[in-house]
């Protein structure tokens, strides 16, 4: 299965799982399809799912992360003894920790597609 084919099985079947999602149309680009499945998977409560769907996700994310690349700590300078600045995707970062940005609730956001820095934009 390609990276098209898995992103396609992830929306259809987060897209049936929950009524009120089921009329959105499927994005023909492919930085559209991110985007509805990352805010698809942001929105969607905690509730079991199927293995297959979760061998498929794995997949998918895996994939991902290939493409991107992985930031090794060892490739950073500190700027401290054990503390790092750092700009860029957290995503791709292999180390201990992260510091990120977040609300007064301590809390990520919760509006899908939103551009904030906990939730943005594939590229």
């Amino acid at each position: 299965m390609t990276q098209k084919e898995r992103s396609a099985y992830l929306i259809g079947v987060l897209l049936k799982e929950q009524p009120q999602y089921r009329d959105i149309a499927i994005p023909q680009n492919e930085q559209g399809q991110k985007r509805l499945l990352r805010s698809l998977m942001n929105v969607r409560p905690p509730m079991p799912i199927g293995t297959d769907f979760l061998a498929v996700q794995d997949a998918y994310l895996r994939g991902e992360t290939a493409r991107k690349g992985v930031t090794h700590i060892a490739d950073l300078t500190s700027v401290e003894p054990g503390i790092y600045l750092w700009q860029g995707d957290i995503t791709t970062l292999k180390c201990g920790a992260i510091v990120n940005a977040a609300n007064a609730g301590m809390t990520g956001c919760y509006v899908p597609c939103h551009g904030c820095i906990d939730n943005p934009t594939p590229v």
